[in-house]
Parts: structure tokens; sequence; C-alpha cells
């Protein structure tokens, strides 16, 4: 009797293989974008907690996280992969982003009045719209070299050890 090897499983296209989980909130922004790339240096100030992981949506490991987001939408608006893989975008990114920020605290639970989401959706989605055209407006390439950059903490993704 021939012994068999062990069988081998390869993933076929429509099986996902599975991602090892974050240990931190994913924020994904457009990293060509100079108005984003302001903000999102801004938020690592902010991040006291060391929360949130942010990587530009040009990096095809980040994008990985988004799993059934286009990448029209990613271009469209910002978003956050939560550690459980929930994904939320623009004003509601914003609402999630600012609720683990302490001095962003006010604008989240502004942001959860009833209603409020609902403009602050409309504001996003326009403000996202002209977002190329507010960075040459405000002149952000040169303004967002006065805020120096923050080191980040960790690896790549900060991912949790796989059990």
């Amino acid at each position: 009797m021939s012994q068999s090897a062990p069988e081998q499983i390869i993933p076929s296209r429509s099986q996902e293989v599975p991602l090892p989980a974050l240990a931190r909130h994913l924020v994904l922004y457009d990293g060509d974008c100079s108005f984003c790339t302001f903000q999102m240096k801004l938020l690592t100030w902010l991040d006291w907690f060391h929360c949130l992981r942010l990587a530009p949506i040009s990096d095809p490991e980040a994008v990985q996280y988004a799993r059934g987001v286009t990448p029209d939408a990613l271009f469209e608006a910002m978003h956050v992969v939560v550690r459980d893989g929930a994904i939320h975008r623009g004003a509601r990114c914003i609402r999630f982003v600012s609720l683990r920020l302490p001095l962003l605290i006010p604008v989240g639970l502004l942001l959860w009045i009833p209603g409020v989401i609902l403009i602050a959706e409309w504001v996003y989605k326009h403000v996202s719209r002209n977002r190329h055209l507010l960075s040459r407006w405000f002149g952000c390439k040169d303004a967002c070299t006065l805020l120096p950059s923050r080191r980040s903490h960790g690896s790549s993704l900060d991912r949790t050890p796989s059990p």
C-alpha cells in the first residue's frame, strides 16, 4: 500500500482567502490627494491611543481588507475597516474615527444626533468631489508641510498574531 501525500487545499478564485485580523482600525484614503494626506497627518497627531492604522488606497495589501468595496468607491470617500470587518465610509467613517480620538469626540457625538449624519453625508459628498480643487485653493501642498510627520507605531498593517 502506498501512502498518499497529504491533501493540499488550494483556494479557487471564487473562494476568498481569509486575511489576518487587524490589530487596529484601518483607515483608507486617497494618497494622491494632498488635502486627504493633510487630514491623515492630522489624525496621526490626534490618535493618542494608537487605535488607527492609516493606509493609502494605493497600498494593495491594505485594500484587500476592504472586501466588497469597488476601487471607484474607495476613491470617492475615506473608508475605515473596523477590526471586526465592518466598513464605514464618508461621514460615517468620520463619526466612527472621531469617537476614538479624544479631541474629536464632540464631533463624533454631534454626528449621532438624529438627522445630522444625513447633512454630514451631503457635505462630505461635495467636499470629496471637490477635494483636489480644495487642495489647490487652500494651497494645501505647501500648508501640508507645516505639520511635521509623526512616527507611526508598528509594522505594515499591525495584524494580530495568528493563533
